[in-house]
């Protein structure tokens, strides 16, 4: 199948027309596209679109589009932003734990990990980091003084937060129970899907992937005692990442407002439906 010819911005904006979206102002509208590609744009009228015409529904504006995709960049920003907190608090658990038990180059012992383990391709993957980071001060520092050997509260400083998770994933048993009850009182099971989860939500936020009508492929586990039923929708990501959040006080007084704030900017274009929302969103996210 051959594939599709590019077209002007202009031509973009009649292309909108004729998928029903009501144009008010033709010049915003190319404005906008010229600095947002039509291509990313598009995922944003999936909510709204009647799949045996692939056109929108009657009734759908430009401008209301636009909103949710400012609506979607911001809440991405506010996530990436709870994320970094998370992934810096998993960070010093784990290499605070691991460097007690096992020493400063424990972490490079196949002995110290369970048998489903690939060591080889870890090993490969820490030297993938080193090699990433080989002009930065500390990996010279360390090649210089350490003959290339790194502690493993340097080493973890590099690590993606999937490289985390693979870390964690590789650990014996007893270790990952340790860990998991340590951080968050629950099972490893939980916190290996919760590792995954936010792996995905991070990699998206990093990527500026859309996160607002998105299905997500891993549904993050559930304490026992949560009484909630997650779902493949954002807020089922959120919840988990109350509960994965270290800081009680900062989560309800800063997160949870900055949240708040947002819906309400956008409360006339955006539909909680379509994120999952359920109409007692505030009281479960609160910490």
């Amino acid at each position: 199948m051959e594939l599709k010819k590019p077209i002007t911005f202009s031509e973009q904006v009649q292309h909108l027309i004729e998928k029903n979206i009501i144009v008010e102002d033709e010049e915003d509208c190319e404005l906008f596209l010229s600095q947002v590609n039509y291509y990313r744009f598009s995922a944003y009228f999936l909510p709204f679109l009647n799949r045996e015409t692939d056109k929108c529904f009657d009734g759908i504006y430009f401008e209301r589009l636009k909103q949710i995709y400012y609506f979607d960049q911001s809440l991405r920003a506010l996530v990436f932003e709870i994320i970094e907190d998370i992934e810096i608090h998993i960070r010093t658990k784990l290499a605070y734990f691991h460097a007690h038990k096992y020493g400063a180059a424990g972490y490079m012992l196949c002995d110290n990990y369970n048998v489903r383990h690939n060591h080889d391709a870890f090993l490969k993957r820490v030297n993938d980091c080193i090699k990433e980071n080989d002009k930065t001060l500390v990996v010279k520092h360390h090649k210089e003084k350490y003959d290339g050997q790194f502690p493993i509260w340097v080493i973890i400083e590099f690590f993606s937060i999937g490289m985390l998770s693979h870390f964690y994933r590789g650990l014996i048993t007893k270790d990952k129970k340790i860990i998991s009850r340590e951080l968050y009182n629950v099972t490893p099971p939980i916190l290996e899907s919760w590792l995954r989860c936010i792996t995905d939500l991070r990699n998206k936020c990093a990527h500026y992937t859309r996160i607002y009508y998105w299905i997500f492929p891993a549904i993050p586990k559930m304490p026992a005692d949560s009484g909630y039923t997650p779902t493949r929708r954002l807020f089922a990501q959120l919840y988990m990442l109350k509960l994965m959040y270290p800081k009680k006080d900062k989560w309800n007084n800063h997160y949870m407002n900055q949240l708040g704030v947002l819906i309400e900017k956008y409360d006339e274009h955006i539909s909680l439906k379509h994120i999952g929302f359920p109409t007692d969103w505030e009281s479960m996210l609160e910490k």
